[in-house]
């Protein structure tokens, strides 16, 4: 297994020129219990579907799965495995323009994540970008989660 090459750029002119940029794919993330057991307890969402082993056994998927957004939580430390921004004073999670978990993630699989910087726009002081990702599950036919994310670098 190969381990992608992470894209460093220094400072904003740099990451300017990066528009429309494939990134690549990520490093794979395993899907533990104790991963989805503690974001359960991070967020006080212990739905049984996440964290009773044996009901979620018998339940619709199987096996336990991961929170929705605990996958969308993974989508930073996938990305900084693509993408690093040296250089500047910040940088910040923005938000979201859209996300969508077209297929659940059960407990011992792994996933990762396949980026492009689809837009830079100048904002005061930095830049935001947008990346298009896709968020796959390895052997499944349907990904994880589609999104599009904000971030803002600042110099």
């Amino acid at each position: 297994m190969t381990t992608p090459a992470t894209i460093t750029v220094h400072g904003l002119d740099e990451l300017k020129a990066l528009a429309g940029t494939e990134l690549g794919t990520s490093d794979w993330i395993g899907i533990t219990q104790e991963r989805i057991d503690g974001f359960a307890d991070a967020t006080g969402d212990h739905q049984w579907i996440h964290t009773d082993v044996e009901r979620a056994a018998a339940g619709p998927f199987g096996a336990p799965i991961a929170h929705g957004y605990l996958t969308l939580s993974l989508f930073i430390p996938l990305f900084t495995g693509l993408l690093e921004v040296e250089g500047v004073s910040a940088k910040v999670n923005y938000g979201l323009n859209k996300v969508r978990f077209p297929s659940p993630v059960r407990v011992g699989s792994r996933i990762r994540l396949t980026a492009r910087l689809a837009e830079v726009e100048e904002v005061p002081g930095g830049l935001q970008i947008i990346v298009d990702g896709t968020i796959e599950i390895e052997g499944a036919a349907k990904p994880a989660a589609v999104l599009q994310s904000l971030s803002r670098f600042y110099a």
